[in-house]
């Protein structure tokens, strides 16, 4: 950690930065993964707003 002291004695502590790295493009099998997600994902979300629906 990297510590700084200004002129009226205040400590000012830095954290150490990490590695920077390009983020890579997803495989075919994670691209599939995240639509199946999505597709639960938007399931889940219908389902509950069918269900407020027949509660009201």
């Amino acid at each position: 950690m990297y510590t700084t002291v200004n002129e009226q004695g205040i400590l000012n502590n830095y954290s150490t930065e990490p590695n920077v790295y390009y983020a890579e493009y997803p495989s075919q099998e994670q691209r599939s993964r995240y639509a199946f997600q999505a597709g639960l994902a938007t399931l889940f979300v219908t389902a509950l707003v069918l269900v407020a629906c027949a509660v009201s």
